[in-house]
């Protein structure tokens, strides 16, 4: 397997999605990788299929660069393709998968921290996930709500990138992946109750410093 055959702008494999489709619809992404572990190829290409946009929207919070959140997230593929052999359903496969993608980006923030220039918010910059550009001005606006709309949104993004490592991806976990408590907790190796307060601090951190827009 090589970066040929994860590269994200192909054509996807038409038997991948067939195949496991046929399966139970019961079948869980565990039980299909699984199968990668016994040599399918095609269930790691539905994996990689499925969870691609995430992936790439997980990085691009991460890191606000469209090209290396789609390097990031096929390196994270790859590491999947690579750790097939020691797979073990022991929690949900997307925990798994975004212990991987949490391990990966903190590791290339901080080996990148003094190569990167300053950050800056593009307001018309499409979303990784959906593809739409929500910070767009609304026609349904007036100039001065769309600027203050825009002026909140450059202010969330910005606080966000500065809180803690952590409750910097807790958040981007919680609020932008839609994520649970509990995998949350699990891909990060905190308690439920941990992870809650983690997030309660956080956003106790996001709202006093964005007040001004509340």
């Amino acid at each position: 397997m090589d970066r040929g055959l994860l590269s994200f702008a192909g054509t996807p494999q038409p038997s991948a999605s067939a195949t496991i489709t046929a399966s139970p619809e019961t079948i869980s992404d565990a039980d299909v990788m699984l199968r990668v572990k016994t040599g399918d190829e095609s269930a790691f290409t539905y994996l990689a299929e499925k969870y691609r946009r995430p992936m790439v929207s997980f990085m691009y919070r991460m890191c606000h660069n469209p090209a290396v959140a789609e390097e990031l997230a096929q390196e994270v593929f790859l590491r999947v393709y690579r750790s097939r052999s020691g797979y073990e359903p022991s929690a949900k496969f997307s925990t798994w998968l975004y212990r991987i993608a949490t391990n990966l980006a903190v590791n290339h923030a901080r080996d990148t921290r003094h190569e990167r220039p300053e950050k800056t918010v593009r307001l018309d910059e499409p979303d990784q996930e959906t593809g739409t550009t929500p910070d767009l001005a609304d026609g349904a606006l007036t100039a001065e709500e769309q600027m203050l709309r825009r002026e909140r949104l450059a202010a969330i993004r910005r606080k966000v990138e500065a809180l803690p490592e952590r409750q910097r991806l807790a958040v981007i976990m919680h609020k932008y992946q839609q994520m649970g408590y509990r995998q949350i907790a699990d891909v990060l190796k905190l308690s439920e109750s941990g992870t809650k307060s983690l997030l309660f601090r956080a956003y106790e951190t996001l709202r006093e410093q964005l007040k001004e827009f509340v």
